[in-house]
């Protein structure tokens, strides 16, 4: 087992038997009251494994921070754990360094809650088939593959129905907490704005304000604490951005990923950069990877749903933020991804016609 030393981890116990199996072969449909049924396991349990998306970023992060403080304010035992370091952006949230890493894990588990996976291989830990799985998620790619699932396309961050659950259970908000769910909302909204934004979400950050978060904190913590790395990949992308009428994209290759001395991390937003520019609808960013695979980040400003697109190839997300991997090399990479949304910017557009036509 790949694990960073922490006592909080048991490897050699044997995971407890589950609260109620799934059928063999099938997953069960959602609860009619997900919220229920996942603190009726909560609350017969003792101990928890909480788990988010490899190469987590803010809404990963935040939420698995506020559900392990939910859980121990409940009185239970919660080991968070990823298969990737933090981004040094989240290093500063309040008991970050309670987030453990492993590339497998093995112990004494009622339940594993999973937060915003498509599948239980999106956590990039082995040894989760044998558990109880929990899947919360908020992704509209979002399906029913665990024990017990709770899915809402209508949350802006899989940390507002971690709130819900805070809510439900009647434990207190923190200001730590607070903190938490805040950085998930900034975050997953791309600093408020996209996403399933609704008076509900400017509540609910009203109330997380009043709980104790700061914004401004938050936001520069977030937004102005960029490494010298980050900047150097930025410029190398911004050189390679291309414009086609509505559609803009930008790239990098493993060279520029070692000339600038890049993590993952840095290539966080970059996206945004193109999609920044007036008249474009849709955007993407591709990374060279050195195994001659092809990340690929795409963003909308709502004419077309881009997970879809992501989904086709294999990935998934929000409708107006997704991201995928696909097979290199690069030029055929980019040719493949920007011919389907050429396709779906055209298919929009057609339409539109048609659509002022019959009013």
């Amino acid at each position: 087992m790949a694990l960073s030393p922490d006592p909080r981890l048991e490897p050699n116990l044997e995971p407890r038997p589950e609260p109620s199996p799934a059928p063999s072969g099938a997953n069960p449909p959602p609860p009619a009251d997900p919220i229920a049924a996942i603190l009726q396991v909560i609350g017969l349990g003792e101990r928890f494994l909480v788990c988010s998306h490899a190469r987590p970023d803010g809404d990963a992060v935040g939420s698995m921070l506020a559900l392990g403080m939910l859980l121990r304010q409940l009185g239970k035992h919660a080991d968070l754990v990823n298969p990737d370091s933090l981004p040094v952006v989240y290093r500063g949230l309040p008991e970050a360094g309670s987030i453990a890493f492993a590339l497998s894990v093995r112990g004494h588990y009622d339940a594993v809650i999973l937060l915003e996976c498509d599948s239980v291989g999106r956590a990039g830990l082995r040894g989760l088939d044998q558990y109880f799985l929990i899947n919360i998620d908020h992704h509209i790619t979002g399906s029913d593959w665990a024990d017990l699932n709770w899915i809402d396309h209508q949350a802006v961050s899989v940390g507002e129905l971690v709130h819900r659950l805070v809510q439900a259970s009647g434990a207190v908000v923190t200001p730590q907490m607070a903190t938490c769910l805040y950085t998930t909302l900034l975050t997953d909204t791309g600093g408020f704005i996209y996403g399933s934004l609704r008076a509900s979400t400017f509540a609910l950050a009203r109330d997380l304000v009043l709980a104790g978060a700061d914004p401004v904190r938050i936001a520069q913590d977030v937004c102005f604490s960029a490494p010298v790395s980050k900047m150097l990949l930025l410029g190398a992308a911004l050189s390679n951005l291309k414009r086609e009428g509505r559609l803009c994209w930008l790239s990098i290759t493993h060279n520029d990923m070692v000339r600038t001395s890049a993590a993952d991390e840095d290539c966080e937003g970059i996206v945004n950069y193109a999609l920044g520019i007036a008249g474009i609808e849709a955007a993407a960013f591709f990374r060279e990877l050195p195994e001659s695979r092809i990340r690929v980040s795409l963003r909308s400003k709502g004419s077309i749903n881009i997970a879809a697109i992501a989904e086709h190839f294999g990935g998934g997300g929000h409708e107006f933020a997704a991201g995928c991997a696909v097979d290199g090399p690069l030029h055929e990479a980019v040719d493949r991804i920007l011919a389907a949304i050429r396709s779906a910017l055209a298919a929009i557009h057609a339409a539109r016609p048609r659509q002022s036509d019959s009013t």
